[in-house]
């Protein structure tokens, strides 16, 4: 098989098994369609991290989001007194990472091979100018994950107080 072919496989597979994830039972993506799905690929880029690599460190540019198709990603904050790293989660599937102008108040780490698919801020620009509805539902679902993580973060807090 040529190189184009294996990467459009590649490609499939890799949105074919993000299609599974977000519109698992508990995804906050659940509303999305097949149709849905098959327009927000073209938007996507699709990556490969091996076990033990760094997806990304404390300090880097925001500049795409991130879901992960498949693996455990450990995301590490290096704690105040240096050092020492504090695990701020470990996640397997679902968006990982938003975009704004900031950098990367983490580190994130492969603990096994990862599969994400990665829409950067110029395909999601471009996604919202051609397709508002669905570049709509897209931060729909991005923003039940992330309203679920802060909800979590709470209850987590609360053990300490």
């Amino acid at each position: 098989m040529d190189r184009r072919k294996r990467v459009g496989f590649i490609m499939k597979e890799v949105f074919k098994d993000l299609g599974i994830t977000l519109k698992g039972e508990k995804s906050e993506f659940h509303f999305l369609s097949d149709e849905d799905l098959k327009n927000l690929s073209a938007f996507f880029e699709s990556k490969y991290i091996p076990e033990g690599e760094t997806l990304w460190k404390e300090e880097d540019p925001f500049n795409y989001i991130a879901f992960i198709v498949s693996g455990k990603v450990e995301i590490k904050k290096e704690a105040e007194f240096g050092g020492m790293n504090v695990i701020v989660g470990i996640y397997s599937k679902g968006a990982l990472c938003i975009l704004d102008e900031s950098l990367k108040k983490v580190t994130a780490v492969a603990l096994e091979d990862v599969s994400l698919a990665i829409i950067t801020q110029e395909n999601l620009d471009k996604l919202i100018a051609t397709n508002p509805a669905l570049g709509a539902k897209l931060l729909k679902g991005m923003l039940l994950t992330v309203s679920d993580r802060l909800r979590k973060s709470f209850d987590r807090l609360t053990v300490f107080f």
